[in-house]
């Protein structure tokens, strides 16, 4: 039977009928925000305007490829034909890699059981959610930090949100934390922090994991339901100076059974494309993540999962490229630093923090009481606005990342940008800020 010749156009009908007619998870969760941003710059650019692009958690692929040896092994996975589906906990060889790479980097050593592999971090991140959480249970995280308002929506969880200070690296204390330890289900780190770039200090960690154990040998002589923490390192790789990353569970072993870690190469190997990362939790909590992510089909290309065992085992290899890259980073993120000191010394209202880690930097511009033309900059999306449009600075505010206060903080990503894009934005940028009232 031939196709017709044309095809009549479909209606929908009302949309709004439609959309009423969906679950009110769905209905009421917000998209991603940074998105909606990188669409406004990707139609600037095309329309030829010049725009520092500060907003992506990404890489340029021109300015930060993955490793070459790493694109050899995947050429070579899928000229063997490794392009059936992989095993619902990953493929073998790369969690006996992620094994020794974790031992070798992170001082802990976990057995092959506890591995979990899937496309990237997210979606383990979101299965931690799930396997962890009852609907009105507890989570605890800081803000800002990335998608964990969205995750706790999605699992229908009771958010407790902890702002943090810029004093404290944006990081949350123990004594933040622990007045909801006692009913809390989950508890999420991320250091390095996405969107601040800064690190967690090891003994702060410590002292988390510490309480943890405590509170869990508590409820165990009441049979209640054990404290899990969320330890999110997908940045762990990438620090700088001073700052150490440390894996809690080698600070504190005894917290092994309820620590959920999430790693991932797309940002330590610059491959976020490749859609690989893992998990590392007490065996029985793999075993019930796993079925999650099986029956979502969740798990990463097996011509990855092939390719990275063999690299990862290159020891050599994956030391000379983290140094290689760690160096490109932070270049951009110093760059970055020196710019708005010398703006700030010369009384612009403007304030960094010296980068730790990952690949950002947080900027606060001190607006609130100026304003542009008449238009008073009284939010940050206002500053944000007033930033691309007239200095093609485009930056991402914190307000993305959780929180709600307008505090005039913003995160700065420097995956895409070259070095001669960040000297070009400052002189736009003085000229801005002297044009305000």
């Amino acid at each position: 039977m031939s196709p017709p010749e044309t095809a009549s156009e479909l209606a929908f009908g009302d949309p709004v009928a439609v959309d009423g007619s969906l679950s009110e998870r769905v209905r009421g969760l917000v998209g991603s925000e940074i998105l909606k941003i990188a669409a406004e710059i990707r139609q600037m650019v095309r329309e030829g305007r010049t725009v520092c692009n500060l907003t992506v958690g990404d890489f340029d692929a021109r300015l930060f490829p993955i490793p070459r040896l790493l694109l050899e092994k995947i050429r070579s996975a899928l000229e063997r034909g490794e392009t059936n589906y992989p095993p619902a906990d990953g493929v073998r060889a790369l969690r006996e890699a992620v094994v020794e790479h974790v031992a070798r980097t992170r001082g802990v050593r976990y057995p092959l059981e506890s591995v979990l592999i899937a496309g990237g971090a997210r979606p383990l991140l979101y299965a931690a959610y799930r396997t962890v959480l009852n609907p009105g249970d507890k989570v605890v995280y800081c803000v800002p930090s990335w998608n964990n308002n969205h995750y706790a929506w999605i699992s229908a969880a009771r958010a407790v949100e902890v702002p943090t200070r810029s004093e404290d690296g944006f990081m949350p204390t123990l004594e933040q934390l622990r007045p909801h330890l006692a009913d809390a289900q989950l508890l999420c780190i991320n250091t390095p922090l996405n969107p601040t770039g800064t690190v967690m200090d090891p003994e702060q960690l410590r002292a988390v994991a510490t309480a943890v154990v405590e509170e869990n040998q508590a409820r165990s002589t009441h049979g209640r339901r054990h404290l899990f923490l969320l330890h999110d390192e997908v940045y762990g790789a990438l620090t700088f100076g001073e700052a150490r990353h440390s894996h809690p569970v080698a600070l504190v072993p005894e917290s092994a059974p309820w620590v959920i870690s999430l790693d991932a190469i797309s940002k330590s190997l610059a491959a976020t494309g490749l859609r690989v990362g893992w998990s590392l939790a007490a065996p029985v909590v793999t075993a019930r993540m796993r079925d999650l992510v099986g029956h979502v089909g969740a798990w990463a290309p097996r011509p990855e999962q092939v390719a990275l065992a063999e690299f990862l085992r290159d020891t050599e290899a994956v030391d000379e490229f983290r140094e290689e890259m760690l160096g490109r980073v932070h270049q951009r993120l110093h760059a970055l630093h020196v710019g708005f000191t010398a703006m700030s010394r010369d009384g612009h209202p403007v304030e960094c923090i010296y980068p730790q880690g990952a690949i950002y930097l947080s900027l606060r511009l001190d607006l609130a009481r100026k304003s542009y033309r008449g238009a008073r900059l009284d939010t940050n999306a206002s500053i944000r606005e007033l930033l691309l449009e007239h200095a093609g600075l485009a930056v991402i505010p914190f307000q993305a990342f959780g929180l709600r206060e307008e505090t005039g903080w913003f995160r700065l990503s420097v995956g895409a940008v070259s070095l001669d894009e960040i000297q070009q934005v400052f002189p736009r940028l003085r000229r801005l800020l002297d044009e305000l009232d």
